[in-house]
């Protein structure tokens, strides 16, 4: 019964993604756009972005990561990356999508309402931008402080998180717990972190971002955009987890060298 239900998820997934990159091929077209100009925008590399586009679903990695992907490929054509990949079914909400694509709002765009979309999209985002202009205060120091918004609550740790962060990175390993990394983010990524073969962390994390993790034998970390995610082992210098816009996945163990980081794993495609 599982086995059904997976090949019927699988099925599915498949079918969405031919559609979505079918629709996102041809607004790339139309924008006289080439992979690798996309690909330059998105940090995703081009051999991922044409097995979207073409629905090549047993080339591209785990239906998460695929939905990131998307999401930052729509947003890279001026288009609602969130529309877009929640319009992609991850194993946890397969059987509950209702319409197809082509019943969504995005699949029913045409030339015409393109048009209008970029105007509207050009005047949201003149008016947003004079939104934080004028909500925005100096402070002592040339720094400027802005007013928390859902994005930044999300995306960035709060003063204490970066408080308690600083302070854990800058300690050792103890002996309950032998393995510490401390990352950082030198350009936003998908992250998602086993402590002990727990699940500690998921989500996207801002540039500048900085976190820790401890564990007593084992920390497992995979990335959206390994280029962009620097870590640091037991106290060493601070390393790329991989290229730009490659998903990887790196183990951190108690009896690895603490001297460098492991070798990189990458995610095995389905």
């Amino acid at each position: 019964m599982t086995t059904e239900i997976s090949l019927l998820q699988r099925n599915e997934q498949a079918e969405q993604l031919t559609q979505i990159g079918s629709y996102l091929r041809q607004i790339r077209e139309e924008n006289l756009l080439s992979l690798e100009e996309v690909s330059t925008k998105t940090l995703i590399q081009p051999r991922l972005l044409r097995a979207i586009e073409t629905g090549k679903l047993q080339q591209l990695p785990e239906p998460v990561y695929i939905q990131g992907f998307i999401k930052r490929y729509a947003e890279a054509l001026g288009l609602d990356g969130t529309q877009f990949a929640e319009a992609f079914p991850v194993e946890g909400n397969a059987r509950q999508v209702e319409s197809s694509w082509n019943d969504s709002a995005a699949a029913q765009l045409r030339p015409l309402h393109l048009y209008v979309a970029y105007v509207g999209l050009i005047v949201a985002s003149v008016s947003l931008l004079s939104y934080v202009v004028n909500r925005s205060a100096p402070v002592p120091g040339g720094v400027t402080r802005l007013e928390a918004s859902p994005s930044n609550v999300q995306s960035s740790p709060s003063s204490a998180e970066k408080r308690v962060d600083s302070q854990t990175i800058a300690s050792r390993p103890t002996a309950d717990k032998p393995v510490r990394i401390n990352v950082k983010l030198t350009a936003q990524s998908w992250l998602q972190v086993e402590v002990d073969g727990q699940p500690d962390y998921e989500g996207v994390l801002a540039e500048g971002t900085e976190r820790s993790w401890s564990a007593k034998s084992l920390i497992r970390v995979r990335s959206g955009n390994a280029g962009g995610v620097m870590v640091g082992y037991n106290g060493k210098q601070a390393k790329p987890m991989g290229d730009p816009g490659a998903v990887e996945e790196k183990v951190f163990s108690v009896s690895q060298d603490s001297a460098s980081l492991p070798d990189s794993a990458t995610v095995p495609i389905p």
